[in-house]
């Protein structure tokens, strides 16, 4: 009885369309955790809501119990969702058994976009969180109030979020390791070769040296910087105030460096943005085409036709297709 009693009980959600590689990574090292002490520490369900199968993004489908009807067992529930809104349109019945769940103490998390769902459920008030950093764009602009991070995974008290991908197994690494110590944790994750364990605040993607294929201080600075500016962009004179450098050099740093010049650049940064926007977000064009620093929608419109080679409005009608 005590053994049953000490059995933590960790439930899946499953959104269609999920990434199956970031449910895997969260999953396994439990069950390598169980395997490894020679009893059951975790017992793993998938659920979902009305408890029918889940088709992850590679097509794979999983069986689920339902969500309604086994959550309040729990010890967590973690949320974990891909794809993009069309696949979450559906998941409005989630959000009362999330917020019953965290008002009778489960611990609530989100990995990859399930911190997307979790936000629409008001669980992320005033709560430090993550997001996959592809979705970080659609969530700043459905909940601009909340405290997003960009981070592998975050803990803040009962709610847990991560980007997904490979990060599960880091955030794992640390659950694991709350209950059972470092050392265990270690055994764990050395089952999977997983070595080097990323700390929380590590950053999800690669440097912007290794993104853009550049070590000039000053051309990162100033490439980080229009990543932080697409609402808003600044011209060439006060991003080279804001480097430390003249007009003229940035010039030649873009052509040297990159093949490009800074106002392409700049617009190309600014374009993808707002295509990950029309594939995600709920946003109208006109929203979309100030949200990325645009003066009108007749001229993002323009410029995004140059650029891909079709209209934001094909753009999104494409994505909406059966």
């Amino acid at each position: 009885m005590d053994e049953v009693r000490n059995v933590q009980r960790i439930g899946f959600v499953l959104i269609p369309n999920f990434a199956l590689m970031s449910y895997a990574s969260a999953t396994e090292p439990l069950r390598a955790a169980n395997l490894l002490a020679g009893r059951i520490l975790f017992a793993v369900t998938s659920l979902s809501v009305g408890g029918k199968p889940i088709a992850s993004s590679s097509g794979v489908s999983v069986e689920c119990d339902d969500v309604t009807a086994k959550a309040e067992h729990f010890h967590t529930v973690f949320v974990c969702a891909g794809g993009g809104p069309a696949d979450w349109k559906d998941s409005a019945a989630l959000y009362p058994v999330l917020r019953r769940l965290g008002r009778e103490g489960v611990r609530i998390g989100g990995i990859s976009s399930g911190a997307f769902l979790l936000a629409a459920a008001g669980l992320l008030e005033n709560r430090d969180f993550t997001i996959h950093w592809e979705h970080a764009p659609v969530l700043r602009e459905a909940f601009p109030h909340l405290n997003l991070r960009q981070a592998r995974y975050v803990i803040d008290a009962d709610r847990i979020t991560c980007g997904g991908g490979v990060a599960p197994l880091d955030m794992m690494h640390a659950l694991i390791a709350e209950r059972m110590g470092t050392h265990f944790a270690r055994r764990v994750s050395d089952w999977y070769l997983h070595t080097a364990v990323a700390e929380p605040a590590d950053p999800q993607r690669a440097s912007a040296a290794e993104r853009f294929g550049t070590r000039r201080p000053a051309l990162l600075a100033i490439l980080e910087k229009m990543e932080a500016t697409i609402e808003r962009p600044l011209d060439r004179a006060a991003m080279a105030r804001f480097a430390g450098i003249s007009q003229r050099h940035l010039d030649r740093l873009f052509t040297d460096e990159l093949g490009s010049a800074f106002r392409d650049t700049y617009r190309q940064t600014r374009l993808m943005h707002a295509r990950r926007l029309l594939e995600q977000s709920p946003l109208s064009i006109s929203e979309i085409a100030f949200a990325t620093g645009f003066s009108s929608s007749g001229h993002f419109s323009r410029a995004f036709k140059e650029f891909f080679g079709l209209t934001p409005r094909a753009c999104r009608d494409r994505l909406s297709a059966p």
